[in-house]
Order: structure tokens, then C-alpha cells, then sequence
């Protein structure tokens, strides 16, 4: 019943950007923006706070938002989690018992409009930007970044390159930000009209169009060493999304899987990911 709801809820407003975009393209645009990037779940639980709790608690402030970081200590490099769309710093609980246990030191932050961030609207670049924030404070040498997290890392470190980082480990992550824009219009049910508007939106906000915001085409600037996960089953992110962007990665490496879902808690990925953050030598994946 509740998908029912929530399907004719979403197909009412694919018609109300449809009537809209008749009147102004502009105004469809940024209704049909505002949508798509305003999280519905996310919030920390109770029984994640009290995983949470167990970390410092550091407030950074970004364009007026309060970002909540979390952090736990170790003698070694500091890695820093990014976390996807609808969830929060708490679903690295299992690699950061693996991440501790190996002594690397730890930081992980709620996004925008997640957790106990505040905000209400969340989107790759304003991820970005309150990557750049954390990473300027506490230095890491490392990005893990799940799904919308591992774009988002990918898009950081493409915009700057000139920073502490060393290594990025993406999981499940997508790519083309056109493909999440189509899929989206399948849900919603609106028309090429306001696919139009959203990409004008872009444009005059971003300074880039749907088509343009490509993880792959990023990965061609990007120098520093990168693992990508991507589990061929994967439900939620098609698995070509990481082969489009290991295939422009020179220092890449793309471990494939089958079963593991998309969230990928397991320990074997997270064995890999502390090998590849352990490894002292340059990559030089051919595969």
C-alpha cells in the first residue's frame, strides 16, 4: 500500500512539472531540482546514536550549514568516509571497526540535509564543497566513498587536485549525472520539456548541463591512485558505472563482484580496501 501511495504522490507531481513547464521552463526547473535533491530519510536513529556518540563530536560550519563530523583516533594516515543518498555516518560502523583495529585514524561526516547535518537540500557539489571544509581540517590521506559519496569524492578531487589526498576507494558509486536524471523522469513521470528545464537549471546554477557531469570524464584529470567496487547484481547503481570510469582512470583498479548487494558491508571488500590502503607502492593497474 505504501509503495502505492508513494508512486501516485510521485506521479503528481511529474504532472504538476509537465502543467508548469508549459508556463515557465525555469520555474519547472528548479521545482522539479528541488525535489530530486531534498532527502527523505537519513536521520540518525537511536540506535545509531549511540554508535556515534562513541566518536569526537566536531561542528563545521559551510555556507551557514553545520556539518556534523565525527572521529576516531589511530597512529596511522587519517581516512576520511563519505557516505550516499538517504543515509548517514553510521553506515560505516563495519569498516570502521576493520579501519581501527588496523590503527588508521578516522573521519566521517554527515552530509547536507543527513544525519545531524543540517540543511535541507543535499546535491554532488555542495558535497563537494563541504568535502574540501573537512578536508582542509583534519588532512586526510584517504576517501572512501559510498555510492553518491564515491561521485561526489571523484568530483572533489577533479575540482581539487591540490590536496592531501593519496588514495580514493569508491563503492557501488554512480557516474552520469544524465542517467540519474532519466531515471528520475521514469519515476516522476515528466517530459522532455522538463528534462530541458532541469538541464537549463543546471546551466545557469552550476555552469555545467546533465549531460556534462560525468564521474568518467573526471577520472581522466584525476592522478592519485584509485579501487573501485561495484558489485555486477547491484540493484540501485548498474554496474557499467564504474566500468565507464575505470575504463578513464589510468591508476584504477576495478574489483567486480556478484551477490554483494549495493551497500557492500562485507569483510572481504573491507579486507581489500585496508590492503589497498596499506599498499606502499605505486599502482600501476592495468585491469
Amino acid at each position: 500500500m505504501k509503495k502505492l501511495v508513494n508512486r501516485i504522490l510521485a506521479l503528481a507531481y511529474g504532472a504538476y512539472f509537465n502543467i508548469l513547464a508549459l508556463f515557465s521552463k525555469k520555474l519547472a526547473g528548479e521545482k522539479a531540482f528541488t525535489l530530486f535533491s531534498s532527502p527523505r530519510k537519513g536521520n540518525v536513529l537511536p540506535l545509531q546514536a549511540s554508535f556515534l556518540k562513541k566518536a569526537e563530536d566536531i561542528i563545521i560550519e559551510v555556507g551557514g550549514k553545520q556539518i556534523q563530523t565525527y572521529s576516531w583516533a589511530g597512529t596511522k594516515d587519517t581516512v576520511l568516509l563519505l557516505h550516499g543518498w538517504e543515509s548517514n555516518s553510521f553506515r560505516w560502523r563495519n569498516l570502521i571497526q576493520f579501519l581501527s583495529d588496523a590503527n588508521f585514524a578516522i573521519v566521517a561526516f554527515d552530509a547536507p540535509a543527513h544525519g545531524n547535518s543540517s540543511g535541507g537540500i543535499f546535491n554532488v557539489p555542495l558535497y563537494a564543497e563541504c568535502t574540501q571544509h573537512i578536508v582542509k581540517h583534519f588532512k586526510p590521506s584517504f576517501i572512501i566513498g559510498h555510492s553518491v559519496g564515491g561521485m561526489a569524492a571523484l568530483y572533489y578531487q577533479y575540482l581539487y587536485p591540490q590536496n592531501s589526498i593519496k588514495k580514493i576507494v569508491t563503492i557501488g558509486a554512480p557516474s552520469e549525472l544524465y542517467e540519474l536524471m532519466v531515471h528520475y523522469q521514469n519515476i516522476v513521470g515528466f517530459n522532455k520539456k522538463v528534462l530541458e528545464s532541469l538541464d537549463l537549471y543546471f546551466q545557469a546554477h552550476f555552469g555545467y548541463g546533465i549531460r556534462d557531469f560525468s564521474s568518467s570524464q573526471f577520472a581522466r584529470k584525476i592522478q592519485i591512485d584509485g579501487l573501485l567496487f561495484h558489485d555486477i547484481e547491484d540493484p540501485i547503481t548498474p554496474y557499467h558505472n564504474s566500468e565507464k570510469v575505470h575504463a578513464n582512470w589510468k591508476n584504477s583498479r576495478l574489483i567486480s563482484t556478484r551477490g554483494l548487494g549495493h551497500s557492500m558491508h562485507q569483510g572481504k571488500v573491507n579486507n581489500q580496501i585496508i590492503d589497498f590502503l596499506k599498499s606502499k607502492k605505486r599502482a600501476n593497474f592495468s585491469s
